[in-house]
């Protein structure tokens, strides 16, 4: 049972606490590129070095915009090395520091490119167990991977942190209130991306926009809908949201797999929450009355403890041992 620290009980504290005052100790991390089928690349940080053994391997999914620079993925990685883990985090298309080649990005369904990855590894690494963690975003495109491989997936196990798996739900609620904090922040650094997008590509020509009037987005509504929805294939943001969202994938889950989330997560509201009828036998659902948004900070403010490594931890530490 998570404790929030004392004077962090705050949803707000909680989820901006790491962000401003975590030290950082950033762990050595050796890059690699990967090829995608369609002329395009990501960038994937294992922590150290790719493992010459036959030790589990935790693929790291980050969040909107995060990256190996994000606080819970710098933890995350320094916990599972010492651990025993080999682990290696798979940027989504551009947020490596390095802009991607085609004019799309990355979306919270898009489950192709870590398909790609995850299937390299395995056959890269046939004795070495695969097990993955998705934060946010890359929480609930990990959700809807394992639903849709299903009873084929080559993961032994999954823990997703704080996932919007129910995407418009998220958007909306991410416009209200304090929370449009969250919405100003991840925005801007989503109108950059896509202000570069049209130094290289004929953008207007592909989504029908103009660059001038990218200053004037103010949600997450309305940058899906002219961007992402459009330059990924789906209609409208609406249409977006419905097919991505990882709540109804959760019944085709056959892989163990663990959901952490907050009631008081500031990016959505408790609707989000899947009902036990919605899940398959194969997940298991944590459910903590406060912790925020990828926070779960125990211990004091002065001597933090980052409850969410050493929850994540024990869980892939337990499959391993059921696997050995």
């Amino acid at each position: 049972m998570f404790k929030p620290a004392f004077g962090l009980k705050n949803r707000h504290l909680q989820t901006l606490y790491p962000a401003f005052f975590r030290k950082q100790i950033q762990p050595k991390t050796k890059t690699e590129v990967f090829e995608l089928d369609d002329g395009d690349f990501v960038e994937c940080f294992w922590c150290e070095k790719p493992p010459t053994d036959d030790r589990d391997i935790v693929i790291l999914f980050h969040g909107l915009e995060g990256s190996y620079k994000s606080p819970y993925i710098q933890g995350m990685m320094n916990a599972l090395q010492k651990a025993g883990f080999g682990s290696v985090l798979m940027h989504f298309r551009g947020c490596s520091g390095k802009q991607n080649r085609l004019a799309r990005a990355y979306h919270s369904g898009d489950t192709a490119d870590a398909k790609a990855w995850i299937k390299s590894l395995s056959k890269r690494y046939p004795k070495s167990s695969l097990h993955a963690v998705g934060y946010s975003l890359g929480g609930n495109m990990l959700l809807k991977l394992l639903g849709e491989w299903g009873d084929k997936s080559p993961l032994k196990s999954a823990v997703s942190v704080s996932a919007p798996m129910q995407l418009d739900i998220s958007a909306n609620t991410i416009n209200k209130d304090f929370s449009k904090f969250y919405q100003k922040h991840l925005l801007k650094h989503l109108k950059a991306s896509l202000f570069k997008k049209y130094k290289s590509h004929p953008m207007q020509t592909l989504i029908g926009f103009e660059e001038k009037n990218i200053k004037l987005i103010k949600t997450f509504w309305e940058f899906d809908d002219i961007y992402t929805a459009k330059i990924h294939g789906f209609s409208s943001a609406k249409e977006y949201y419905r097919l991505s969202s990882a709540k109804q994938y959760l019944k085709s889950i056959h892989t163990p797999t663990l959901i952490i989330h907050a009631k008081d997560d500031p990016f959505m509201t408790e609707e989000i929450l899947p009902k036990p009828s919605e899940i398959s036998p194969y997940v298991k659902l944590d459910i903590q009355e406060h912790g925020g948004h990828v926070g779960f900070i125990d211990g004091t403010v002065l001597h933090p403890i980052y409850w969410l490594e050493e929850r994540v931890v024990s869980v892939l530490s337990t499959a391993s041992l059921h696997l050995a």
